[in-house]
């Protein structure tokens, strides 16, 4: 379930669009654009207050604050202050068109949105790129993937949920089939992986990774990292990390985004931007537990200039 007050940034309470719209349009005019001032205001607004400023900036310049932005700003900093702008649902249906649409399939962004997403959010973003591309999105990811990989995709977009009234009938049934397809058969099923990960709600799925510890006396994820592989071995676990909790799913990929030599500034910026009004503050707790530092001091560590800044703002404070 959302938890909208678990986000860092929140609505402004003394808010005035106009406002807002004019110290941007000062912000930019002229030689040099004050950087500083604009990421300050838009992490200081709720996404809904940005779209009212973006119409307040047109009916007093005649002007597109994106454009604009877009034309002032570069590098990191200009792709996350322009996705601060687009509103949730246009930002994750844009996202799965780029990573079936662009030079090659971008499969880290069609595990992340579709496992994470709730039910609604899905059945949302689903008619929203109808709308948006006239096209089916199940049918442009179906003919962008292959095998188990795309299935999977596919159950997912079709919200397939267990009644919950059904979850404790069918729990006995799901282990003994998992375990049958993995860790009880020469070779795996991966099939059976696919339909019994795909078509059941996450409270059932917990209930499943418990009871299937009890009988193969190790996690559910041991099992899919030994059985599977590739592409569909990181959308199943996916999956089961987000069934067992979205925000350390989350810290989880923040971590090893910053991880290692380079940092993988497109997937930071995709989880900043999409949880920081939804569970960020979540999302920095679960990253503390799991890890020798702070979300915050890891950003800081990691990036560098407005971007850094403005990642930091998003972060919302360190727990060190």
């Amino acid at each position: 379930m959302l938890q909208a007050n678990r986000g860092t940034v929140k609505a402004s309470l003394n808010f005035n669009a106009t406002t807002d719209a004019e110290a941007l349009y000062k912000a930019m005019k002229g030689l040099g654009t004050d950087e500083a001032a604009i990421l300050q205001l838009l992490v200081a607004r709720s996404n809904v207050q940005r779209q009212q400023i973006k119409a307040a900036y047109k009916t007093l310049f005649g002007k597109d604050l994106v454009d604009d932005l877009k034309s002032e700003l570069t590098g990191k900093f200009e792709t996350l202050i322009v996705s601060l702008m687009t509103p949730p649902l246009a930002y994750d249906v844009a996202l799965l068109r780029n990573a079936i649409k662009g030079a090659g399939t971008n499969e880290k962004v069609l595990v992340e949105v579709l496992a994470s997403r709730t039910p609604q959010q899905v059945k949302d973003i689903v008619t929203a790129y109808r709308q948006e591309y006239d096209a089916v999105l199940e049918e442009d990811i179906a003919g962008d993937t292959s095998g188990h990989f795309k299935r999977l995709l596919v159950i997912l977009l079709q919200v397939t949920l267990l009644s919950s009234i059904l979850v404790s009938s069918a729990v006995l049934f799901s282990i003994l089939a998992l375990f049958k397809a993995g860790e009880q058969k020469f070779g795996t099923d991966e099939q059976s992986f696919v339909t019994i990960l795909g078509n059941r709600s996450a409270e059932h799925l917990r209930k499943v990774f418990d009871a299937y510890m009890k009988l193969a006396g190790f996690e559910m994820e041991e099992s899919i990292k030994r059985e599977t592989s590739g592409s569909l071995k990181d959308l199943l676990l996916a999956v089961v990390k987000c069934a067992r909790s979205v925000p350390a799913y989350f810290a989880e990929t923040v971590y090893y985004a910053m991880k290692g030599a380079g940092t993988d500034d497109d997937t930071l910026i995709r989880v900043m931007v999409s949880r920081s009004e939804v569970d960020m503050l979540d999302i920095r707790t679960e990253f503390r537990r799991m890890f020798a530092c702070s979300m915050f001091s890891m950003i800081k560590g990691d990036t560098g200039g407005d971007y850094r800044k403005t990642l930091l703002l998003l972060c919302g404070g360190d727990d060190a």
